[in-house]
């Protein structure tokens, strides 16, 4: 099942390379899903050629190829539905899922829910936090309890002593209170987001890594600002 904006993208491919001969550009293409970077393509494309929707010709310029396009090629996938926070919050669906919420579309009915998948988080040194509102990714609903949910890439290895590696999605339920000893997304300085184990210290916080090559960093409690707890995490082999 694809999102919309895979979707869109891969019926503009078809249309293109039935009128041209050849694909799209990647600006082209930026500019019929009306998207901001380059980034984002890439994303859908390694999306719709994992799906094994397009293929890629590689050492060849501008070499895309539709090897199949949906069963109801006419239907436009609707869109998630959305709630908007102030400050870094990222875009989120509610995750109360004892009935089917409007305009929020199950991958196979009950089996999995599409979650906005955002950029690459540091699990090293603090980022800020990339937010590609376009990507999603399908989570087993199981994973999930109530309250609102968002997905987020790892960059780095200072939590790989706590079974957190480069490249795994992080399952976070947005909050801005956690216990001490959670792993949460913090907000540092209003500008930096990283993942980390919290420690309260008095009237300190302590972004703790784990990972001895990495060292702890302390802040004043006001300079960090809870963004959400981890509660599961997805992995591909």
């Amino acid at each position: 099942m694809l999102t919309r904006k895979q979707h869109e993208l891969l019926s503009f491919i078809d249309k293109h390379l039935k009128s041209t001969g050849f694909s799209p550009s990647f600006e082209e293409m930026k500019g019929a899903l009306n998207l901001k970077s380059k980034s984002g393509i890439h994303r859908l494309i390694s999306a719709l050629e994992e799906r094994g929707f397009l293929r890629r010709r590689h050492h060849r310029a501008r070499a895309l190829e539709v090897v199949r396009v949906p069963e109801n090629a006419a239907a436009r996938p609707p869109e998630a539905e959305t709630v908007r926070e102030a400050g870094f919050a990222p875009n989120v669906i509610r995750g109360d899922f004892t009935t089917r919420l409007p305009g929020v579309r199950a991958a196979n009915d009950a089996a999995a829910m599409q979650l906005p998948l955002y950029g690459r988080i540091a699990a090293g040194l603090p980022i800020e936090a990339l937010r590609d509102q376009e990507t999603q990714i399908e989570v087993p609903m199981a994973l999930l309890g109530g309250g609102e949910h968002y997905a987020l890439e790892v960059a780095g290895d200072s939590m790989v002593e706590a079974g957190i590696f480069d490249g795994d999605t992080v399952i976070v339920r947005r909050s801005e209170t956690a216990e001490t000893g959670q792993i949460v997304v913090a907000l540092v300085d209003d500008a930096e987001v990283t993942l980390k184990r919290l420690r309260r210290r008095g009237n300190s916080i302590a972004l703790e890594p784990a990972n001895a090559r990495h060292e702890t960093r302390i802040f004043p409690a006001d300079r960090v600002k809870v963004q959400g707890h981890l509660v599961a995490l997805m992995r591909r082999y």
